[in-house]
């Protein structure tokens, strides 16, 4: 076995090493699940939405809605970065609580 000791130790995988790349991680997960319900008007709605990224280290907000038990609709939207897709995000949740929308244990299943 040929070794180089001044390269090895400096390509060890064995050895912890400080990783400083944070454009391809979300700070923490964003997820929402709410449903709206009303037996008088037979509605009863889902809306979800979730941040993740992009292989090329985009954010992306996924946005899903329909009708219980269906697929329902789904949108994406694209961010050069996270701050942007959580902007829209807390937006869009701060719409749906006020249109009656409220969290739940069950999630819809495609």
């Amino acid at each position: 076995m040929n070794r180089i000791l001044s390269t090895d130790s400096e390509q060890s995988l064995d050895g912890e090493r400080e990783i400083h790349d944070s454009a391809g991680m979300i700070s923490q997960p964003y997820q929402l699940y709410v449903e709206r319900s009303d037996t008088l008007k037979n509605t009863a709605r889902y809306y979800a939405m979730d941040i993740s990224m992009t292989p090329v280290g985009h954010a992306c907000l996924t946005r899903r809605w329909g009708r219980i038990g269906s697929r329902g609709q789904s949108k994406l939207h694209i961010f050069e970065n996270e701050q942007e897709a959580v902007s829209l995000f807390l937006d869009i949740l701060r719409q749906k609580r006020g249109r009656g929308y409220r969290p739940t244990r069950r999630q819809h299943q495609v």
